[in-house]
């Protein structure tokens, strides 16, 4: 399924991004990387951005077979692991989207782990980016 996500994200268009954001990244496992601004190609990449605060907040989307493998649990046993707040949802169309908030060498660490091998059902893709700190976490749930 295809369209736009519930904040009316539609990944299949093409969508500039304003220079506000640290970098957006759009990861296939195992093919180049997407043109966009200030592209990392790897999580380890991702810790060499710019980054003006030590505390960040990361978003994922993540596509492949993850819904229904308890997928969004071993995100929340790894985001707790790691010190993390936040929240790992189902989208409608089959992806699973995570926020996660903290230390950004702690994020950067489940962005590995989200693109790695061990991961419940089967990633195809991981698109994130980074934004400032937010707040509004209380721990780190399952919707």
């Amino acid at each position: 399924m295809t369209g736009p996500d519930e904040a009316g994200f539609d990944f299949d268009t093409e969508v500039e991004f304003g220079t506000d954001l640290d970098f957006v990244a759009d990861l296939d496992i195992g093919t180049d990387l997407a043109v966009g601004p200030k592209v990392a190609d790897t999580a380890s990449d991702a810790a060499n951005a710019p980054a003006a605060e030590p505390e960040a907040r990361l978003t994922a989307w993540i596509r492949g077979r993850v819904q229904g493998v308890g997928f969004r649990w071993w995100v929340r046993r790894n985001a707790l692991e790691l010190g993390l707040l936040g929240v790992a949802e189902n989208l409608i169309d089959g992806r699973v989207k995570v926020i996660a908030e903290g230390d950004r060498e702690k994020l950067v660490e489940l962005l590995g782990r989200l693109e790695g091998p061990g991961t419940p059902g089967q990633v195809a893709q991981v698109t994130f980016r980074w934004d400032q700190l937010r707040g509004g976490f209380m721990g780190f749930v399952e919707r």
